[in-house]
Parts: structure tokens; sequence; C-alpha cells
């Protein structure tokens, strides 16, 4: 699929997504962006903001399947991937597929789980299969988690370990509507008969597996890539940071620089889609010193402080 075409497919699952959720255009690209770019998206947002419309949404908009899973203290990893199901018929035990395999799978409160059951979702994110009793069983394709967790009420939650944190490739945040997006929605429930706005399928598997093989034909100059790297190495060498962004991380950002552009309708990346999604990529992944911790300094701040150090390229047509 060429870079028009892409674009094109990306704008009417973006409007037909806009058509029932209301948020703002840019977190929708996000999304998309790690949609297209393989990756899996955290969102961070209080209760009733519309995620899990946003994630059913978009999946019923790509013509994928969705699963949710309600993460709670006494999930088990089971409970996720799946297990052997003893069969009294033949004597056999038979794999009973959990909700892991799924195209769309929301991890809702996924820090309300314990760590182990956390963890059972590490070799999925990074490897699209799941490991139970010593056999293997590969996901569907395409393959995609979103996970919510509440970034105000932490009484009974586990933070996410860096090792899961760092296979999200974008966190981002719905935040609230404003004005006139709120009064839609009272609009919208002003009456019970009235037909409230549907999602249905804009594409199919198919052409989401083309259009995450788009990116791979984007053009990325070596002044932008340099840029890249320079971004995620300075965030290592501020002194408010113990733990900057990986080498993992800087190609996370490239990845996603590049599914952008196919969003943007472009067959090459300039150095403003790298500050548009920089913050979603890398900040969920610095680690602060405990003396910034104590004074509430914002990984965002500190990015941002990163982002005005680092001279941008100029890059020719």
């Amino acid at each position: 699929m060429d870079v028009t075409g892409a674009a094109g497919e990306c704008t009417a699952v973006l409007d037909e997504v806009q058509s029932a959720v209301i948020t703002d255009r840019t977190f929708l690209e996000r999304v998309l962006t790690g949609v297209l770019a393989r990756g899996h998206v955290l969102f961070e947002d209080v209760p009733g903001v519309g995620k899990t419309l946003t994630a059913r949404s978009l999946a019923t908009a790509l013509g994928l399947e969705f699963s949710r899973v309600q993460f709670t203290p006494d999930l088990l990893p089971s409970d996720v991937t799946g297990t052997n199901v003893y069969d009294e018929g033949d004597g056999s035990f038979e794999f009973a597929e959990g909700p892991i395999f799924a195209n769309v799978v929301l991890a809702d409160e996924i820090n309300r789980a314990p760590p182990k059951t956390q963890a059972a979702l590490l070799e999925a994110m990074e490897e699209r299969q799941v490991t139970v009793d010593g056999d293997t069983y590969q996901l569907p394709e395409p393959f995609f988690v979103m996970a919510t967790q509440n970034p105000v009420e932490q009484e009974g939650t586990f933070a996410l370990p860096e090792a899961q944190r760092d296979r999200f490739m974008i966190k981002s945040s719905m935040g609230y509507p404003d004005r006139d997006g709120e009064l839609e929605l009272l609009d919208r429930r002003s009456s019970r008969t009235a037909q409230a706005p549907g999602v249905g399928p804009v594409i199919n598997p198919g052409t989401v597996r083309e259009l995450q093989d788009a990116p791979e034909s984007v053009t990325v100059e070596r002044k932008v890539r340099e840029y890249v790297v320079d971004l995620g190495r300075a965030t290592r060498a501020d002194e408010r940071v113990e733990v900057g962004v990986s080498p993992r991380g800087i190609q996370r950002l490239f990845e996603a620089v590049r599914a952008y552009a196919i969003i943007a309708g472009r067959d090459y990346v300039v150095p403003d889609d790298v500050k548009r999604v920089a913050d979603a990529v890398f900040a969920h992944r610095l680690v602060l010193t405990a003396e910034s911790s104590v004074r509430s300094v914002s990984k965002r701040a500190v990015l941002g402080d990163v982002m005005d150090r680092i001279p941008v390229p100029t890059v020719e047509d």
C-alpha cells in the first residue's frame, strides 16, 4: 500500500472513531500511531472519560476482534493467558484460550493486578505468544494491547515494573473533553430512545497488516536520525534522571515517527514529527532520582527541558 492510500485509510478510521468518541483528535492519532508501529499503548486517566469506548471503537473500525480483561488483585496469570482443561471423554488435556487471544486486548486497570499476573503480559506483548505448561501458542495477527491505569487512586495497586512500562510504545491520556464536547454528551443522553452514535468496520485485518508495513517505506534522513538519538542520550545526562531512555526506547521513537508520518500523508519524517510524539514515547521510560520525586518533578517537564536543549535539525525538501 502506498503512502497516499495508507493515509486515506487512517483518516477514514480516525473519522469513524471520532464520530462516537468525544476526544481530541491528537490523542486518537497517537493511539493509531501505536497500531501502525506494532506497539502497545498505556492510558493513564481518571475513570469516566471514555477509555474503554475508545479501545472498543478503534477495534471495530479496524475490523479486529476485541477483548477486555478487568484486572483485579485476585486475577491469576491463567485468567489472562488461558489454561489446560481436562477432557474426561478421552482423558487428555485441551488448551482453553484466555482473553489475550484477540487482536485488540484492553487490560483495564492493569496496576490493580499483582506483579505475577502483570508479568504474564510481558511475553505476549513482546513475543506475540504465550507459554502454558511448557507449550507455546502464537497470538493472532495483528495483536495490540491497550492498558489503562488510574493516576489518582493508588491504594491497593501495584506499580508497573520498569520492564513492563518499557513494553508500551506510547503512554498518553485522553483528558476531559471541552465544554462543547460535554454538552454533546448530554445531547446524546437527553433522549433514551435516540440512537447512540455507533462505529462500523472501516477496514479489515488484512488492510491493518498492510498499514503496519507502510512505515517501512518512510524515509528518515541522517540529521533526523541523529536528532532522535541525541534526544534519547540527553535524557541520561540530566541530573534529575536516574535512568534515562534505553536504546530500545530510541528505536521505538524511530518506529513511532515513521508511523506518524504515514498518518500525516508523507513518505518522509520531519523534525516536527519527532517533537510531536517524543513525550508520548520517552516520558514514561524515565526514572527520576529520589530527590526529583520528593520535589514532585514532572517527567514531561524534564523531557521538555531536554528537547529545548537539543538543536532541531533543518531538513531540505
